[in-house]
């Protein structure tokens, strides 16, 4: 069955596209689920709003001992320094980035659940702003670089970006068969592998089109180890559970 778009009539009257993506990563990790070699797993995972973390080194444990700054007064005692800090270079009023993750996860659980491979899914927010996009895009290739093999899934018609190219772009290496203004919609699969004593970037790159039939993606669990992601047989599986004909 051929790609539909999920943000025009006659398939927005009947699935929101929240509900399909939240849908069709089910489906991908029901796919695995027959695919993958023992001792691998794969699991959704899908985080709305915004992501704060709080450094370790922020963290006030109650029975921990307080360092002081001091210096001795006039009577003997000790007086705390007021240290006052320097007015910052730059001071706007803004609001934390919004991070919009739906992506599925393939773990080794033999090497207590080490990350191997992501499958992500890009949402309109991740393409409405620069930030957002360049938060995207650093995030994919951080897992580059740890050695985990990238899968981007781009059914977005509505904003003409594309982050694969960005991505490849932001990692030195652009892909002449795409650019960052297009084509909006696409499917990728890329690593980066030792081949030897030199590190080789493989990238697969489809451009997604309505009426089309969706392809099928390596989803490389490690050097040589690999299973096909058939794009196709999920997202029927999402489309046919919505109701989506």
């Amino acid at each position: 069955m051929p790609l539909r778009d999920h943000f025009r009539p006659p398939v927005s009257k009947i699935s929101s596209w929240e509900g399909f993506r939240a849908m069709w990563p089910t489906c991908i990790v029901q796919q695995l689920r027959e695919q993958l070699p023992p001792g691998f797993v794969a699991e959704p995972r899908v985080h709305l709003g915004t992501l704060m973390e709080i450094d370790v080194g922020a963290l006030k444990s109650e029975g921990a001992p307080r360092a002081k700054a001091s210096s001795e007064n006039g009577s003997g005692g000790t007086a705390t320094v007021v240290w006052t800090a320097p007015l910052p270079a730059v001071a706007i009023d803004t609001e934390p980035p919004a991070e919009f993750e739906y992506e599925v996860r393939i773990l080794d659980v033999e090497r207590d659940r080490q990350l191997v491979a992501a499958i992500e899914f890009v949402s309109p927010a991740n393409k409405a702003r620069s930030e957002s996009r360049v938060a995207f895009v650093a995030k994919c290739a951080a897992l580059l670089r740890k050695g985990v093999a990238i899968s981007v899934l781009d059914l977005v018609t509505i904003r003409r970006f594309n982050l694969y190219a960005q991505l490849m772009a932001f990692v030195g290496h652009p892909d002449p068969s795409m650019n960052a203004d297009g084509p909006p919609t696409y499917a990728a699969s890329c690593r980066w592998v030792t081949k030897g004593t030199r590190a080789r970037l493989e990238a697969w790159p489809y451009t997604l089109t309505i009426g089309q039939p969706l392809p099928t993606l390596p989803l490389w669990l490690g050097d040589s180890l690999v299973v096909p992601l058939d794009l196709e047989q999920s997202y029927e599986q999402a489309c046919h559970d919505l109701w989506i004909t």
